[in-house]
């Protein structure tokens, strides 16, 4: 094999270092720092892609794919809008809704809540509300009848079958002037998105409950899309904007959330650049260690090149000891991640308040690509430093060592 001598001689300076214990330490800390790294980068890097893997999937259960509005005032033709969208062979379903803002009276306590009022038999095609219900069911959902989120209920001390008195900004006329909207609902089911943020401000009602509460008359806010390839989300909002024309805006679901998913994706990559520094620095003691060797190993060296081995392949010899080093790291690194990552899955050892974070446990998902470029930066640092040791080798003069032996 072309260099089955440079990695003979390699393997034996480092089979040798058992015999020389600070050269050898040395070396169990090279390759220690290396697996820190890599472990503390691949359970990082896994918590921030659970973590992101999480909020989309939440935000597309709770939300459709892609969402058409009108103007202020409302969309009046939503049956040619549903129409045009229905006719798309990459579109799977689509509803109308209603959104709007309100006040929740429960005994005294007014608590603002976001309204949504949809259509009980199309909103299962378009979300996965319907599979979120713990009580009752979106699909039997009527005229005076509400759904609302599980910690909602639990703040509030409400069950199924108990009425809440909801106010809507929107005014009316009465004897005594303009006076706000006001009517009570009956609760009808509970769902669990799972978000906190969902389950404790959002209440469902019908279509029509949501048009008479707001005084939409025939109106509605938009139309709910969902679309058979969620990455083609972006491409396919785009032509159903060309289709409707100026009057309508079209938002796709990363659209939707842009600041959210650019904050987490930023945030990704700035914890990899962090975690790499670990590694970084756990390379300088890969550059020590073969100093070391380089300095212990002079008269080899020289006794070499005055056998014949060229400079190129006393520089490999280095460069390969410092890759061993290396790569015994990065896969050390690797199994210590990889177990962590699967403990965080599946033990939950960190619990998380609701109140405060989206999730109640660390979500965890580890990505082939996100552990092969972990890898690979890994390997490439610790052979950037095999440079300088393996060049100082490789230029070591045979005369000037031997001459005094």
């Amino acid at each position: 094999m072309k260099h089955t001598f440079e990695w003979k001689v390699a393997l034996g300076h480092i089979r040798s270092r058992r015999h020389r214990a600070f050269i050898s330490l040395v070396t169990v800390i090279s390759i220690l720092g290396v697996a820190i790294g890599v472990a503390a980068l691949v359970t990082v890097i896994a918590v921030m892609t659970g973590f992101s893997t999480y909020m989309q999937d939440r935000i597309l259960g709770t939300t459709s794919h892609i969402l058409i509005q009108g103007s202020g005032e409302g969309i009046k033709d939503v049956d040619r809008i549903l129409d045009i969208v229905s006719g798309r062979d990459d579109v799977k379903a689509a509803s109308p809704f209603i959104a709007g803002q309100a006040l929740l009276k429960i005994e005294g306590d007014v608590t603002g809540v976001a309204v949504r009022g949809i259509d009980p038999a199309g909103e299962g095609g378009v979300t996965d509300l319907s599979g979120k219900m713990v009580i009752g069911s979106i699909d039997r959902l009527d005229e005076g009848g509400i759904v609302i989120g599980i910690e909602m209920m639990r703040i509030h001390g409400l069950k199924p079958g108990d009425t809440v008195t909801l106010v809507s900004p929107s005014e009316t006329s009465s004897p005594f002037g303009m006076v706000p909207r006001m009517r009570q609902f009956e609760i009808k089911g509970v769902f669990d998105t799972g978000m906190y943020q969902y389950d404790t401000s959002l209440i469902l009602m019908t279509l029509g409950s949501a048009q008479s509460f707001f005084g939409m008359g025939d109106r509605v806010t938009g139309v709910e899309v969902k679309v058979r390839d969620i990455y083609r989300a972006g491409g396919i909002a785009a032509s159903l904007q060309s289709d409707l024309g100026p009057g309508y805006r079209v938002q796709d679901w990363r659209e939707m959330n842009r600041n959210l998913f650019s904050a987490l994706k930023l945030e990704k990559m700035t914890m990899f650049i962090i975690l790499v520094l670990i590694i970084i620095v756990a390379a300088f003691n890969i550059v020590g260690a073969l100093i070391l060797t380089v300095m212990e190993k002079g008269k080899d060296i020289a006794i070499l090149k005055a056998m014949g081995a060229t400079r190129g392949a006393i520089g490999r010899i280095f460069m390969l000891e410092g890759l061993v080093i290396g790569l015994s790291g990065t896969l050390l690194g690797l199994l210590l991640g990889l177990g962590l990552s699967w403990a965080l899955a599946n033990y939950h050892l960190v619990e998380l308040p609701s109140s405060i974070y989206y999730v109640t446990t660390i979500p965890v998902r580890v990505k082939f690509l996100d552990v092969a470029a972990i890898s690979v930066s890994a390997v490439l640092v610790s052979f950037l430093a095999t440079l300088y040791p393996s060049g100082k080798a490789s230029s070591l003069d045979p005369v000037e060592v031997l001459r005094y032996e």
